[in-house]
């Protein structure tokens, strides 16, 4: 991922969300001087690719990650209306997102709603749980792998702007 590709998209972006919207006397916010976090759906460019088009064109609007994998790597949790910046499978910038919901649940307790809302495949509660196995089995980050209990991050987002 190029840095200055990232920095490039978030001035674009914070001014088409509007998210400087602070008078000037104020100084500079947060936002305008730290970009959020930018990463990449799955675990391979073409998975990143695929994932990313769902979202552009409204039809994946949820995502879920193994919490062990936040943990493991020392990473804090999305909060409810942080922003992410959304990389294709090459690491350049296309979204920015909000989260709209985030919370933990067991994997075998994710919902046919939630399946739904991640938007892959079949959509169906069954395919998603089969695909979702596979690939928490696949990138575990730590040794704790897979289990059906694991607890797993089910976080909603809105796009706010995407690159055009």
């Amino acid at each position: 991922m190029e840095h200055s590709a990232v920095e490039a998209f978030w001035e674009l972006a914070r001014v088409h969300a509007r998210l400087n919207t602070a008078p000037a006397y104020f100084g500079p916010t947060s936002l305008e001087v730290v970009p959020p976090p930018a990463w990449s759906f799955g675990a391979e460019p073409t998975e990143a690719d695929e994932l990313l088009s769902l979202v552009l064109s409204g039809t994946k609007t949820a995502t879920s990650s193994a919490l062990w994998d936040y943990e493991d790597d020392g990473e804090p949790l999305p909060e409810r209306g942080s922003l992410s910046i959304l990389l294709d499978g090459s690491g350049h910038p296309r979204a920015l997102v909000e989260a709209t919901d985030v919370r933990v649940v067991p994997f075998d307790e994710v919902d046919d709603e939630h399946a739904f809302l991640e938007g892959e495949g079949d959509r169906s509660l069954a395919q998603w749980r089969i695909a979702h196995e596979r690939f928490f089995t696949r990138v575990a980050s730590g040794e704790r792998g897979f289990r059906p209990d694991m607890p797993v991050v089910l976080e909603r987002f809105r796009v706010v702007y995407q690159d055009a």
